[in-house]
């Protein structure tokens, strides 16, 4: 297939702890891939390399055929210029108004272009489902689930090509969660963007997925289309999506 990000052999220790032991894995461009496993396994570690967070001990990362590891300065942020990044925690500024925030990369955290910018702002907040007066509140001003909608406002505003979305959903309710979960199918879908997911929320995967990879053990020990997610013939996967305590997967318990 055609590769938008192809990562190889990629590993990555701290200290004597190996955390990613050889993961080998391709996105196709359009493709929107749900990384799952479990707590610790590593989803989050992978994720910071391909954004150059952090460097690999060894492996390969390739944007469109050009190599991401060891990029600097000028050269990784042209690369992230590419990207765009919805955080688990939603990571927006309490001291700068929705729509500042909104805009916070297209304007390099600098204050200029205020009219123009709020308008994009805006624009973005109702392609969320987010009133224009909510561009003038403070992000303590907001729900949970608003939060969530305007960080992903704030990850399309720049119509990247590639969209990370680091756990969408967690600290929601199933309802909210659902209407992240469709915000993102429809957006990424609207943009034509290539989108990769970490998650362990199971409705999450298979509401934005068309393909789903399994990390554990600092390998992709997985990987196949949603529909093959219950019928994967992996018992690894088959525990998980099913959330059973009895498996391969020790899961440790205290009393």
């Amino acid at each position: 297939m055609t590769e938008r990000l192809k990562i190889s052999g990629l590993k990555k220790a701290f200290g004597s702890k190996v955390v990613l032991d050889g993961v080998d894995l391709s996105v196709a461009p359009g493709e929107s891939l749900v990384i799952i496993g479990g707590s610790g396994t590593g989803k989050s570690v992978l994720l910071k390399c391909i954004l150059g967070l952090i460097k690999p001990d060894a492996g390969s990362i390739l944007l469109d055929g050009k190599e991401l590891v060891g990029l600097k300065g000028r050269a990784l942020e042209e690369a992230r210029a590419r990207f765009g990044m919805l955080f688990q925690g939603g990571a927006l500024f309490d001291s700068l108004p929705v729509w500042r925030n909104i805009t916070f990369a297209l304007t390099q955290g600098k204050l200029g272009g205020g009219a123009q910018m709020r308008k994009l702002a805006i624009e973005n907040l109702t392609k969320v489902g987010l009133e224009a007066r909510v561009a003038d509140l403070r992000p303590s001003e907001l729900s949970g689930g608003m939060q969530k909608r305007v960080a992903l406002a704030r990850a399309i505003a720049a119509k990247p090509e590639i969209i990370f979305f680091d756990e969408p959903t967690t600290g929601l309710d199933p309802i909210r969660a659902d209407v992240i979960n469709a915000l993102i199918r429809e957006q990424v879908t609207a943009l034509g963007a290539t989108a990769l997911t970490i998650t362990h929320d199971m409705a999450s995967v298979r509401h934005i997925a068309d393909r789903v990879a399994m990390l554990h053990g600092g390998r992709i020990i997985w990987q196949g289309p949603v529909s093959e997610l219950d019928s994967s013939g992996n018992d690894y996967v088959d525990q998980f999506v099913h959330g059973r305590r009895e498996g391969p997967m020790r899961v440790a318990t205290t009393a």
